[in-house]
C-alpha cells in the first residue's frame, strides 16, 4: 500500500496507438516492508497528502512518503528534461469525478487543434471510454489504466511519453485520475496544475481539499450555465481558494455553453509562450557564458 495516499499496488496499464503493456508499479520499494512491533508508536501518520495510516509509527510512515516522493520527482525531473528538449508545454489536469474535465478537454482541442500539435495522456482507474473521447477530435491520447491506483506518478507519466517521440513543440494535456486528494503530492513534470471545479460540487472545495488548490496555478470553474439552477455563491467559492493559495488565478466558464472558453485558451496560448521565452532567455544566457570564454 502506499502510505503517502494509501491506494494499493497493481498492475499498471499503458496503451497508445501503437503500444500496450502492464507493468507492476509499486509505490515503494518490492522490498519494503512495514512490520508493526510490540511497544511501537501506533498513531496515526499525516503526511503532504493527508493520507492516514493506522499501526504505523509517525516517523516511519514520514521517512517512507519521504522516499516515495523524492523517487517521484527523480521521474518528474526526467519529464520535465523531456518536456523542455521537445518544446513541450504540459498540463496536469485534476478534479474530482464528474467535473467535466473530459468535456473541457475536448472542447479546447477542437479550439486549438488547428494551431498548435495538441496530444493527451489520460489517467483512469479502468476503462478506455474518455481516451476514446479524445481520440474522436483527431489528436492522440494515450491511456493510461491505474488498476487500484488513484493517480499518476511521474513515472507512469514517462512511459506514456515514449508513445509521444514525434510530438514537438505542443501542448500536452494530462487527464489525471478524478480525485482532489492525491494527486496533490505527485509532481509529474508538468509546467502547471490546473485545478478543474464545477459549480454542481460546492463552493468550499478549495477548503475541504486544500492541498489540491494550494498546488494548482489555476482554478477552472467549470458548468457555470447552470448558475441560475443552483445554490452556488462563486465569490465565497474564489474566496475560498485565494485563503488557500492567494496566486492562484481563476477563470470561469462552461465547456458545453461555450462561454469563457475564449479566456481559457488565451490563457493557455500565453502560458505556453511565456514558456517558451523563459527557454529562450535561459539558452541566450547559456550562449553568453560561453561567449565569455572565448
Amino acid at each position: 500500500m502506499c502510505t503517502v495516499c494509501g491506494c494499493s499496488e497493481g498492475d499498471v496499464k499503458i496503451e497508445g496507438p501503437a503500444h500496450e503493456h502492464a507493468h507492476s508499479h509499486p509505490h515503494a520499494d518490492e522490498s519494503e516492508q512495514v512490520i508493526v512491533q510490540q511497544g511501537d508508536d501506533l498513531d496515526f501518520g499525516q503526511g503532504p497528502a493527508h493520507a492516514h495510516v493506522a499501526g504505523m509509527s509517525q516517523s516511519r510512515m514520514v521517512q517512507i512518503e519521504q522516499d516515495i516522493l523524492g523517487k517521484n520527482d527523480r521521474y518528474a525531473g526526467l519529464n520535465r528534461a523531456r518536456f523542455e528538449a521537445q518544446s513541450i508545454f504540459a498540463l496536469n489536469l485534476v478534479s474530482s469525478p464528474g467535473s467535466g474535465k473530459t468535456t473541457l478537454l475536448t472542447e479546447t482541442i477542437q479550439q486549438i487543434k488547428g494551431d498548435r500539435h495538441v496530444a493527451v495522456i489520460e489517467g483512469d482507474q479502468q476503462t478506455a471510454n474518455d481516451a476514446e473521447r479524445i481520440r474522436e477530435t483527431g489528436v492522440p491520447a494515450i491511456q493510461v489504466n491505474t488498476g487500484k491506483g488513484c493517480h499518476l506518478d511521474a513515472h507512469m507519466v514517462g512511459h506514456a511519453l515514449d508513445n509521444l517521440t514525434a510530438f514537438q513543440g505542443g501542448i500536452l494535456f494530462i487527464e489525471n485520475v478524478g480525485n482532489l486528494v492525491c494527486p496533490a503530492a505527485f509532481d509529474l513534470g508538468e509546467a502547471h496544475k490546473v485545478a478543474i471545479l464545477s459549480v454542481t460540487e460546492g463552493e468550499d472545495k478549495p477548503l475541504k481539499y486544500p492541498d489540491m488548490f494550494y498546488a494548482a496555478d489555476l482554478m477552472v470553474l467549470n458548468k457555470t450555465d447552470l448558475l441560475p439552477y443552483l445554490d452556488f455563491d462563486v465569490d465565497r467559492c474564489i474566496a475560498y481558494a485565494k485563503q488557500v493559495n492567494p496566486s492562484i488565478e481563476v477563470i470561469q466558464l462552461s465547456a458545453k455553453s461555450g462561454e469563457g472558453m475564449a479566456v481559457w485558451v488565451e490563457w493557455l496560448e500565453h502560458k505556453r509562450q511565456a514558456m517558451i521565452k523563459q527557454r529562450i532567455d535561459a539558452l541566450e544566457t547559456e550562449i553568453n557564458q560561453f561567449k565569455a570564454l572565448l
